[in-house]
């Protein structure tokens, strides 16, 4: 775990619980299919745990 990660958010967080969509901004997501590098930490990995059915996430 010390590469990075890359995050994509590609469903709209309409409808999600206020919950997820404070997680997919702290991300630094705003719309859909943008993309961030995010280094792969325990915090990183925890945040995209929680939003996985919103991302999609690689390793790089």
């Amino acid at each position: 775990m010390a590469g990075k990660l890359k995050i994509t958010l590609v469903k709209s967080t309409i409808g999600a619980i206020p919950k997820h969509r404070k997680t997919v901004e702290a991300l630094g997501l705003k719309k859909l299919n943008k993309t961030v590098e995010m280094p792969d930490n325990d915090a990183v990995r925890g945040m995209v745990w929680q939003v996985r059915h919103l991302v999609k996430v690689e390793e790089i």
